[in-house]
């Protein structure tokens, strides 16, 4: 694909955007399983909905462009997995393996917003008024998101891994 106009940008950022989605919709599952908090797990459970929702989402901006979703690999995303992937083999005390998924789960969120965020701009600048609205949703439930991991974190998570580090080796003051 050429990107020769603002139009074929725009096209190419949403399927890259589409692909990172059903990436992740295969990935969420193992977070889910992976969390130890019932809050955390319930978080993954929540956005995996969001998700499929994201993808639909997606779907009717392509409709409106009388284009095909399909043709890109997120390679951005395919990275961020990879690394939670890697989380889940590690030999770490659940508290401690909860706040790396959190960290995890953030970067994803980050980089969505940040294609969103973009291509929801794209769309006004291109005229197309409704799929800007649909671009700007997900953008919101992207933001809740991260906002609701940022509370989980502060909320307990993060001291929970701390205080499991101090019960295996008391930090040096």
């Amino acid at each position: 694909m050429s990107l020769d106009s603002l139009q074929a940008l725009y096209i190419s950022e949403l399927k890259d955007l589409y692909s990172a989605e059903n990436q992740l919709l295969k990935a969420l599952p193992k977070m889910v399983k992976a969390a130890n908090s019932p809050d955390l797990s319930e978080a993954f459970k929540a956005h995996l909905e969001e998700t499929k929702g994201h993808v639909e989402r997606l779907e009717e901006v392509f409709q409106e462009l009388s284009a095909s979703p399909k043709g890109k690999k997120c390679k951005a995303m395919e990275g961020l997995i990879e690394e939670a992937s890697e989380l889940l083999k590690e030999d770490a005390a659940p508290e401690v393996l909860d706040a790396a998924l959190i960290a995890a789960a953030q970067r994803v969120e980050h980089y969505e917003m940040a294609g969103y965020g973009c291509v929801r701009t794209y769309a006004k600048v291109l005229g197309f008024k409704k799929s800007a609205a649909l671009l700007q949703a997900t953008l919101d439930e992207e933001g809740a998101c991260d906002k609701k991991l940022t509370t989980l974190a502060e909320g307990g998570i993060n001291i929970d891994a701390h205080s499991e580090e101090e019960a295996v080796a008391p930090a040096k003051k």
